[in-house]
Parts: structure tokens; C-alpha cells; sequence
């Protein structure tokens, strides 16, 4: 029958035995009669229906109904009964005496008592019960006594044995549990039930050290087995529980001594081939013996323990606040007891933690690098906490490692063309030479022996910290004298400033990582020109580095003036008395312009172009001149010869040619002499960080390191890990000699338009198809003019000037067969990589739609997003929006018809006219596009012109007519009906 929910009812625990998992307790909701009184009706209560009684229940109640039910036979089955076989099969299986599952029974078992233990402790002010045989659930009231019963043990021992027996008291009354039907129902901790009594004991005693007194009187310890058996049990014992001792030979000394926490540390190498550990290896303590081992395969574990006198005991969290060692003396035993200051051992791990070991249970395994850079930082803390550093012994001929105080002091002192460096470093009371520890570090050793036979690690932090000074100090063996190369100026500055080292240097030094203080210079009387503010500074810049002689990079903006701030330098140093020339290398297109730009700004330099296949190979003649220009094609071929010239400068431009450290033109370059160095660019870095390396190894030999040294410290930290700290390191000792202004960073001294006129060399393939139909097109065009004078001639002269003007553009767009290079395109293709890299917008026009369509091949083949706009394209708007609106369009093709007049594009920085129109106010309109009100940045205008070909001479036609052209001249016709026959033979000539 069920309770009734409608009459009072009350829940009661009762506690019966099952045959196989021992003493359990039910759930039982038991019916209240009027006299209040518990009735025999009952039902057990479960999960399943707890709700129904939730009326008359606490929140301790449904824990209980849940706890009791997990510990029920029906539980039991379908947690570990996984081939579902019966109960009765299930438990004649595993509780068999000879066959049975031990382990399943511990298993079974332990899951059980940690489930009772919940369950007692949440039984108090409960009505718990004794099931009676009749199954009543509340046959005997169990009275749960309120204090803690205590339990000593006692040991006698005589000639023959020892005897064993605890006494139980609660209070000041001793319990008898001999023959008093006393049960155990729970072992850690030990429950015990005394007729109706309830007890649980101090120091939670555990029940089995109990249990065999329940039916016998003492245990007899045989002399046999005594020694062993008081080591395993009896030692722990006293230390747990108190412990009375009695006979001869059994004595228990309490020892008080005062503490010394000890950190042990054991390595552990785990081998690469067989995977197995080892602990330290015998190492011979000559150099030859250095340990080169990988430290990502070898480990170190700490242990902490704690030494009372000559006591020693690890660390454990649930350690009883005594331990007791074992002394035996002839035939007498001797414990000592240890008092365990468990709040101090406990402080010393929580300080552990904060000082970077987490340790579980006292002990912790890391890294061999981390291990002796935490001991190496937390040194002098361990002992001024008193925390005992030590390792283990495993043999005479062990390694033994230095665990005290490592140092290193650095000083520099500025000296004429470097820093001398002094540095002591010093393992304990041992100086070690910085010699011997760089080379040591260099070859990827980061341990050596010291004289007493001890094994020193390097520390990580002074890898990290020092890594640069490892790498760039050079040693005199004459001098015994460290030096640094004055170029590592910001090395220098940065340990001074984080405390890494002492520093002696010249004040006006100092100034060189602050720019703006820099002294400013006077402009050579020669030059012919003005020097914008921000030029002037560059200049200034580039004669102070002189002055140090400091390489430098000069990497402005494309437009920003770095060829007119290289020529008023190199006449300074003409007027100064330079008695060698300087070699300025650069692409072959380029040298057409510098030597226009040489003859306009500094007309007093004697320039040589030293080019041409038939060049002659004397470098005599040098001597005859300030400057000499040649390309990277040149210096290449002619290395054998150039590298034996002294020059006063040598100057790359477009450096990023060198970028390539293993290309042929990157080596000649290097060998190369000269007094000071300068390299212009305006992309020092097209593609990865050794882009970087090698143009400022070049300017700077050393700067930074050996090209592996930086692969390893800068090249794959920053492009494959992102570090953020090694980029930081990377800019701090290139920044003192790399200047770079943005157009954004000198829009106050830039004009709102700035005009150059850019040559371009045509390739070879281009040349001869040019020169060909520049000799057809010339005599048919004579002929044409002498047989039907100048007014019949317009339409062929326009045809063949057209026509030429295609070949100087790229030949494909008069033979689509053709396959060969455009000097041209080439040149434009540079230059739009050096745009697009940074934040620039680029508008492209040209004439010919051809040129353009040639153009966008190459833009689909850099990946490079674009704009359109020609006479075709139906809806102009959206092209236009699409320029001025998304950030990643950088380019906008537009044909100059289509696109030279009523278009706003201001989001353009940037314009390139492809090809001289015969109206420069038509191209000017085509400027405006950009340069217009909502502009807010200065608009660069570069004109490609093909040198030795008809855009030259038209373009000089323009300057020579410039009143016609701007008056007159709106068309093609209008262009030739101006040109007379003379002119004609000059644009053919």
C-alpha cells in the first residue's frame, strides 16, 4: 500500500546490510497515526516519486533521496553491470571467494563509501533507524552522538612479540566493542554503531585499523616481521593518531625542530631515439665536453619538501601535521615524531606560485630552458625567503649543475669609429670571459663547465636581452678588446635606457635618434635650385650620418624629391674637397634622368655615364670626374674591375634591386669600396624582412648581423609568429638610419601639384622594330611631301608619327604577335608596385585603348583591383564610384578622351599620362580630374616619355611652340598643319 499524502507522514533513513555491498541506508516515507505515532504502512521513496511528498520535506531530504538511491543495488547493476546480466549472476560473479572481480569489488566498493560519506554527514537531526528483519524501516532508532570519539592505540612490547589493541573513548567513557554486535558501516572515515549509538572519531580514523577488534582482544606482531611492520604501519600510525608505548626497546621521542623548506630539482632527458628518460649523464669537465643537447627534449622537475633538523619530508597537501622516521638502534626502535608546521608549508607553496612555479602536490615538471631562467630570476628571493636550493645526487661522477647567482655588467665608451665594450660576467664567485660566452652562444651551446667542476646554464633572458650584442661585438685577439660598431647606436641607447648597461658617449651623438635636432647645413654655393623644407632636412640628415660615417637610407614617398636632395649632397662634398668621384648605381632606365637632373640642379659636377656596350674599361678616368653614373647591369659584369676603385660614395637607387641577397647583382654590389654609403628607395620592403637586411647591410655592413643571425631573430619571429617585440627591435636599430616621409607627413610644404617627366629606356626587341619603322615612315613621308607638297602629306605624316608612337609605347599594339619586353611598361609596372604598396590611389590614362588593355593583363597578373572607363563603358558612374569609394581599388584605367574632362576623382594621389598628348592643356585637363576642390592631398603627375624616340621630340616641340600649342592646337590636325617640314625631319631624325 502507498502513504497517503493527505495524512501525516513523515521520512525516515534506515540503515540494513546487503549481502554483497555491506551496510546500506534506505529512504522510507512511513504513514503518522493519530497519536503521532510511525505505522507499519510505508513505500520506499525514490527520484521517481520524492515530488509527491515535497510537502513535508527539506531541501537535505531530495539530496538524501538522491545520495541513497545511487548506493541501491538497482543502481549498482546498471553502472557497472554492462553486459546486463542478472542479479543474482552479477553478484555470484564478482563476489565470488576464489573467481571473483577484486578489482571491480574495490571499485564498487570505493564508489560506495565516498557516496555513505556524503550521506552521513547529512543525516544529522534526521530520524535514522536500524531495518528491522521483518523489514520494518523503523524497527530501532539510531541515537547520532553529537561529539567526536577519540581513538589510541597501544603497542606492548616483550621478548617474543608485540602487542597491538586500540582503546576507544567517547568523552571520558571507553566504548567495548568486543562482542557488542559493534558494525562498522563506513571505513574512511570510520562510522561505528554500538548497540543504537552512532559515532564518528577525531582525525577521521579509518575503520579498517578498527575492524579486526570487533571480535579479538590485541594483534600479535611476530619479532620475525616486526621491523618491516613497523615501518609500514606502525610509523604512520604515530604519526596520525596518539600512540602509547610500553616494554623494551619501543620508545617514541616527539621532536620539535624548526624548518627549512628545500627545492630539489632532477632532470629529466628524454631521449629522441628511444624515448626513454635519463637522469643527469656523467659529463667530462673539459670544453670539448660542452652539452649541446635540444632543450625542448629535456625536462626539470621541482619537488619541495621541508627539513626539520636532520628530518626530511616532501610536501603533501593532506599531510597530518606530524611524520615520524623510524631509527633503529641494535634491537631497540626509536620513532621520532616530527610536529609539522603545515600553515608555514603551505605559505611557502602559495609564495612558490606567486613567484611563477605552480607546483600540484609539491612538485612540478617544466622545460629545462624555463626551469633555470626561473632559477636564474628568482635566485636571490629563494634565499631571502630561506628557501634551500639542491639537486639530486645520483653518483659520484653525476653532473652537477650551478644553481647560485649569475650576472653580467656592461659598459660602452664611445671610441672613434665604435664602442668599446667591457662586460663582466660572473657564475657566483667565478668571472667568465664575454669571449667564451659569445662564442659559446654563437655556436648554440648554453651550457659550459666551471672550474669547480660545476655546470652552468646561460640564462634565456640574457639570449633575449642580449641576443643583438652576441651577435654584432667583434673581437681583437692583439688588443683583447670587444668592440661595437658605432652604426649599433640605438643598441647602445636602448641598454642605457632599460638598465642593461653603462654608457659614455658624446652628447652630439645622442642627437642622432632625436632627427629634429640635428644641426642644420649650409646649401652648396653651386647648386641651381631651392630645397623644399622637408628636402633641406633630408639633406641635413645625410651629412650629419657623413659626419659619423653612417650609411643611410633615404626612403621618401615616390615624388618627395629624393634625387634633387642626393645631388645638392654630393655637391656639398665637392665643394668640401672630395678627391674621389662617386659611383650612383641604378636601373639602366633611370640614367637618362639623373643625368638630366645632374646638368639642372648641379651643373659644376663632371658626370660620366659609364654604360654601353663598347664602354670603355679604364678606371683611370674616373679620376676626371665627381660622379659617376652607371646601371646594376653594369656594376655586375664589370665587378672584377670596380671593386678594386676606391669611391668617395656609393649610391644606390631603386636599392630594392639588391633586395635578392643571393642574386649576382646583390654580391658584386657588396663588394664595392668606398667612404661612406647612401641608398634611396622608395620601398625598402617589397616582399619580406631580408628585403630590409640586405639594403641596410649594404649601407651599413653589420648593422644587422649575418644573414642567418637574422633569418633566426627577425625574419621568422616577425612573418611567422607575429612578435611584436622583435619588429620593435628590428625598427629601433634600422631608425637611426632610415628616413622616411609620407606625402601626408609634408603636405604643408608641397605645392598642390608637382610635374615630373619620367624617361623610360626602350628593350632592345622594341628598339629595332622601332628604328625600322621610323626609317620606313621617313622616307615614304619624304617622298609623299616632295610628290604632293605639305597640305596632301597631313594624313600620312599623322599615320607614321602614330604609329611610332605605339612602337615607343609597347609594339604589341601594332603586332599582337609580338612577345618581347616594353621598357615602357616595365618601368610603369614599377612604379605601380611601389604605389599600391602603400596608401596611394593611381589614376592611368593614355590615348590609346590598346595601351590600356595591355596595361590590365598586367594588373589581372599582379592581383591588382581596378577601375575602367573608356568610350565603350556604358555606366561611368559606378566605375567612378567604385574608385573613389572602395579602399581596395587602388588603379583607375582611363582612356584621355573619355575621361579628360567632367569626372571628380580626388580619391587619385597619384596620375600617370601614358603618352604625350599633342595639347598639353588637354593633359592638364586630364590632371584636374584629381587636383580639383575636395582634394585634400597634393596630386604627383609623372609623364612617361621614351627616350630616343618621337614622344621626346614632340615633347620638346611643346616647349619650343608653347604659345601655339596652348592657343592653337586641340587636335591631331591642328597638331600637324603646325609642323613644317623641318620639323618633321627632326621628329623622324
Amino acid at each position: 500500500m502507498k502513504v497517503s499524502t493527505s495524512q501525516p507522514f513523515a521520512i525516515v533513513y534506515s540503515l540494513f546490510q546487503h549481502q554483497y555491498l555491506g551496510y546500506l541506508f534506505g529512504s522510507y516515507m512511513v504513514q503518522i497515526n493519530s497519536k503521532n505515532e510511525l505505522t507499519l504502512l510505508n513505500q520506499i521513496v525514490s527520484t521517481k516519486n520524492v515530488n509527491e511528498f515535497a510537502a513535508g520535506l527539506d531541501t537535505v531530504d531530495f539530496e538524501l533521496v538522491k545520495l541513497i538511491e545511487d548506493t541501491q543495488q538497482d543502481h549498482i547493476l546498471k553502472k557497472f553491470n554492462p553486459k546486463k546480466l542478472s542479479a543474482f549472476d552479477f553478484f555470484q560473479k564478482v563476489y565470488d571467494p576464489q573467481k571473483g572481480d577484486k578489482l571491480l569489488q574495490e571499485t564498487i566498493g570505493d564508489y560506495i563509501e565516498r557516496r555513505k560519506v556524503e550521506i552521513l554527514d547529512k543525516l544529522a537531526g534526521k530520524r535514522v533507524y536500524v531495518m528491522g528483519s521483518d523489514n520494518n524501516p523503523a524497527w530501532m532508532p539510531i541515537e547520532r552522538m553529537p561529539d567526536k570519539a577519540k581513538v589510541f592505540f597501544h603497542f606492548v612490547r616483550n621478548e617474543e612479540n608485540t602487542h597491538y589493541f586500540p582503546i576507544l573513548k567517547y568523552d571520558t567513557e571507553r566504548l567495548q566493542i568486543r562482542h557488542r554486535n559493534a558494525m562498522l558501516i563506513c571505513d574512511e572515515p570510520a562510522w561505528l554503531l554500538i548497540d543504537n549509538k552512532l559515532y564518528h572519531f577525531d582525525k577521521s580514523v579509518d575503520g579498517k585499523k578498527i575492524r579486526p577488534f570487533l571480535s579479538k582482544n590485541h594483534i600479535i606482531i611476530p619479532r620475525n616481521v616486526e621491523e618491516q611492520y613497523y615501518r609500514k604501519f606502525v610509523a604512520p600510525l604515530i604519526a596520525s593518531y596518539e600512540v602509547y608505548a610500553q616494554g623494551q626497546g619501543f620508545e617514541i621521542r616527539y621532536e620539535k625542530e624548526s624548518v627549512v623548506p628545500v627545492l630539489t630539482i632532477t632532470e629529466q632527458t628524454t631521449s629522441v631515439k628511444s624515448g626513454s628518460l635519463t637522469m643527469f649523464n656523467a659529463q667530462d669537465n673539459s670544453e670539448s665536453a660542452l652539452v649541446t643537447e635540444d632543450y625542448d627534449q629535456s625536462q626539470v622537475v621541482f619537488e619541495l619538501s621541508f627539513q626539520y633538523g636532520q628530518f626530511n619530508f616532501k610536501f603533501d597537501s593532506f599531510a597530518n601535521h606530524a611524520n615520524v622516521s623510524l631509527e633503529k638502534q641494535g634491537d631497540d626502535y626509536i620513532f621520532h615524531k616530527v610536529r609539522r608546521n603545515v600553515g608555514f608549508e603551505k605559505n611557502i607553496l602559495h609564495r612558490l606560485k606567486e613567484w611563477g612555479l605552480v607546483m600540484g602536490q609539491g612538485r612540478s615538471v617544466v622545460s629545462k630552458n624555463q626551469a633555470f631562467e626561473w632559477i636564474q630570476a628568482n635566485n636571490v628571493t629563494l634565499k631571502d625567503a630561506g628557501v634551500l636550493l639542491q639537486q639530486t645526487a645520483t653518483g659520484s661522477s653525476a653532473k652537477r649543475y650551478f644553481l647560485g647567482y649569475s650576472s653580467i655588467d656592461i659598459t660602452f665608451e664611445e671610441s672613434r669609429d665604435w664602442f668599446d665594450v667591457y662586460a663582466k660576467v660572473r657564475f657566483g664567485e667565478f668571472e667568465i670571459s664575454f669571449v667564451k660566452l659569445k662564442n659559446l652562444i654563437l655556436a648554440r651551446k648554453r651550457e659550459f663547465t666551471l672550474p669547480n667542476g660545476e655546470v652552468a646554464v646561460i640564462p634565456e633572458t640574457w639570449l633575449t636581452k642580449y641576443s643583438e650584442l652576441f651577435a654584432f661585438t667583434e673581437y681583437d685577439a692583439e688588443s683583447h678588446q670587444l668592440t661595437l660598431r658605432k652604426h649599433h647606436l640605438a643598441l647602445v641607447q636602448e641598454y642605457a635606457e632599460d638598465s642593461l648597461a653603462k654608457v659614455v658617449m658624446n652628447r652630439k651623438l645622442e642627437k642622432l635618434r632625436d632627427f629634429d635636432e640635428i644641426d642644420e647645413q649650409p646649401l652648396p654655393e653651386a647648386f641651381v635650385g631651392t630645397l623644399r623644407p622637408y628636402q633641406k632636412a633630408g639633406y641635413d640628415w645625410v651629412i650629419f650620418l657623413s659626419q659619423y660615417r653612417f650609411g643611410g637610407c633615404l626612403a621618401d614617398d615616390m615624388g618627395l624629391g629624393k634625387t634633387v636632395t642626393t645631388l645638392a649632397m654630393l655637391q656639398r662634398q665637392k665643394e668640401m674637397g672630395a678627391d674621389r668621384p662617386s659611383l650612383l648605381v641604378m636601373p639602366t632606365s633611370l640614367l637618362y634622368n639623373w643625368e638630366l637632373e645632374a646638368r639642372k640642379f648641379t651643373p659644376q659636377l663632371r658626370v660620366l655615364v659609364y654604360k654601353g656596350t663598347y664602354r670603355e674599361k679604364d678606371t683611370t678616368r674616373f679620376d676626371d670626374y665627381d660622379l659617376i653614373l652607371t646601371s646594376y647591369g653594369i656594376v655586375r659584369i664589370d665587378i672584377e674591375l670596380l671593386k678594386y676603385y676606391r669611391f668617395n660614395y656609393i649610391i644606390l637607387d631603386e636599392s630594392q634591386a639588391i633586395k635578392n641577397p643571393s642574386s649576382h647583382v646583390t654580391k658584386a654590389v657588396m663588394q664595392l669600396e668606398s667612404n661612406f654609403r647612401l641608398i634611396l628607395t622608395g620601398t625598402p620592403l617589397e616582399n619580406t624582412t631580408m628585403d630590409l637586411w640586405t639594403q641596410m647591410t649594404f649601407a651599413n655592413p653589420g648593422l644587422l648581423g649575418s644573414q642567418s643571425y637574422f633569418r633566426s631573430h627577425f625574419q621568422v619571429p616577425i612573418e611567422k609568429q607575429n612578435d611584436g617585440q622583435r619588429t620593435q627591435k628590428l625598427y629601433a636599430l634600422i631608425k637611426p638610419f632610415l628616413l622616411r616621409r609620407h606625402k601626408s607627413q609634408v603636405a604643408l610644404d608641397l605645392p598642390p601639384k608637382v610635374e615630373s617627366v619620367h624617361y623610360c629606356e626602350m628593350s632592345e626587341e622594341q628598339e629595332k622594330r622601332y628604328e625600322e619603322t621610323k626609317s620606313y615612315y621617313r622616307n615614304f613621308i619624304l617622298e609623299h611631301i616632295e610628290e604632293e607638297g605639305m597640305a596632301k602629306s597631313q594624313m600620312v605624316v599623322l599615320q607614321g608619327l602614330t604609329k611610332l608612337r605605339q612602337l615607343a609605347n609597347h609594339p604589341r599594339m601594332v603586332d599582337e604577335t609580338y612577345d618581347g619586353a616594353s621598357g615602357k611598361l616595365e618601368e610603369i609596372e614599377a612604379k605601380l608596385e611601389e604605389l599600391v604598396s602603400g596608401e596611394h590611389k593611381v589614376l592611368i590614362f593614355s590615348q590609346f585603348v590598346r595601351h590600356l588593355a595591355i596595361l590590365e593583363k598586367t594588373l589581372h597578373h599582379q592581383k591588382i583591383k581596378y577601375a575602367y572607363l573608356d568610350g565603350s563603358t556604358v555606366n561611368r558612374q559606378a566605375q567612378v564610384e567604385l574608385f573613389q569609394q572602395d579602399e581596395s581599388v587602388k588603379v583607375f584605367l582611363i582612356s584621355l578622351k573619355a575621361g579628360g574632362v567632367g569626372l571628380n576623382l580626388t580619391a587619385a594621389d597619384y596620375v600617370f599620362i601614358l603618352d604625350p598628348w599633342w595639347n598639353p592643356a588637354i593633359e592638364a585637363q586630364a590632371v584636374d580630374r584629381a587636383h580639383r576642390i575636395g582634394q585634400q592631398r597634393t596630386v604627383f603627375t609623372y609623364k612617361f616619355i621614351t627616350k630616343n624616340s618621337v614622344e621626346e621630340k614632340i615633347l620638346d616641340l611643346q616647349r619650343s611652340k608653347q604659345k601655339l600649342f596652348n592657343e592653337l592646337i586641340t587636335n591631331e590636325e591642328g597638331f600637324v598643319k603646325s609642323l613644317s617640314k623641318e620639323d618633321i625631319l627632326e621628329l623622324l631624325a
